[in-house]
C-alpha cells in the first residue's frame, strides 16, 4: 500500500443513527472529504482501508462496541463461476455495457427511481431527487464512471454501444488494485436476468481484462438477508483486525495474507 504524505485529511464523526441492518441498534460513521488532486490516492488507500465513496465523501462504520460491518472483495484470479453464475453470465451474454464519464441523465434517473421504488421503498435513498441522483454520479474527484448495460446491435462489435432502453448501471470507481462497485441498479421487473448478479461477473472480467486483482463490494453483515449475495462470489477476503484474509462462503477465515 502507498503512503499518503502531508495535508493528510481531517476525520469526523456523524452522530448515532439507527442501524438499517440490524435491528435495534444504531451506527456510527468516520468520514472525510475527497477533494483535490490526490483524491484518487487517497481513495485508494482508504478503499484498502475499509472505506467507501459516497459523492466525495469517503467514510467507513464506526460503531461502539459492534465490528459487523465487513469490508469485502473479490480475488479476480482466482475467481470461479459457480454453475449458476455460468446460467446467468449466458443468460445475459446478450447484453453490453458502454463505460462512460460520470455523467447522469433523465433515462438513469427514471431506472434508479423504478429500482428503488420495487427494491428499496423507505430506504435511506428512496426520497432522493433527480438532482441528488445527480450528485451522487457527478460529484466526485476521483477516477469514476458509468457503465451502462443495454442489448446488444448490429453494430455492437465495432462501435461498443447497446441498443435499446437502459437495463442496469453500475457506478464505478478505478483503483491501483481493483474496481470498486460505489452503486448498482437495474430493472426491476426483469428477474429473470438476476442483473445484480450479472453486473458482478461483469466487473470480474473487467477488472480481469485490466490486470486488476480486486472487485470491491462494499460491506458485508454475516446473517443480514440483505447482503447474502455478496458471499457468492468465491474466493474473497474480508478485512479483519489482522488485515485482509480470505474467508470461506460463511465468513470464517482460512488464512491470513
Amino acid at each position: 500500500m502507498s503512503q499518503f504524505t502531508p495535508g493528510a485529511p481531517q476525520f469526523y464523526l456523524t452522530a448515532p443513527s439507527p442501524c438499517p441492518y440490524l435491528p435495534g441498534r444504531y451506527e456510527r460513521k468516520v468520514f472525510t472529504q475527497l477533494a483535490g488532486e490526490r483524491a484518487s490516492e487517497l481513495n485508494d488507500i482508504l478503499t484498502q482501508g475499509g472505506f467507501r465513496r459516497s459523492q466525495s465523501i469517503a467514510y467507513r462504520p464506526a460503531c461502539e462496541g459492534c465490528r459487523a460491518c465487513v469490508s469485502v472483495r473479490i480475488c479476480v484470479d482466482d475467481f470461479q463461476h459457480t454453475r449458476s453464475q455460468r446460467r446467468i453470465a449466458k443468460r445475459n451474454a446478450d447484453l453490453v455495457g458502454e463505460e462512460r464519464a460520470p455523467h447522469s441523465d433523465a433515462e438513469q434517473y427514471a431506472l434508479f427511481r423504478d429500482y428503488l421504488t420495487v427494491r428499496h421503498d423507505g430506504g435511506g435513498m428512496a426520497d432522493m431527487s433527480v438532482l441528488d441522483y445527480g450528485m451522487m454520479v457527478e460529484d466526485t474527484s476521483v477516477d469514476t464512471h458509468i457503465i451502462a448495460y443495454r442489448r446488444r446491435g448490429p453494430d455492437t462489435a465495432v462501435s461498443g454501444f447497446g441498443e435499446g432502453p437502459l437495463v442496469g448501471c453500475a457506478l464505478t470507481d478505478e483503483l491501483g488494485d481493483g474496481l470498486s462497485m460505489v452503486y448498482s441498479f437495474f430493472d426491476p421487473e426483469t428477474t429473470d436476468r438476476s442483473l445484480g448478479t450479472y453486473m458482478i461477473l461483469d466487473h470480474i472480467e473487467r477488472a480481469r481484462s485490466r490486470g486488476l486483482p480486486f472487485v470491491y463490494l462494499g460491506y458485508w453483515v454475516k446473517g443480514s438477508p440483505k447482503m447474502d449475495y455478496k458471499s457468492r462470489f468465491q474466493p474473497q477476503e474480508h478485512l479483519l483486525a489482522g488485515g485482509w484474509c480470505r474467508v470461506d462462503e460463511k465468513g470464517n477465515p482460512l488464512s491470513t495474507l
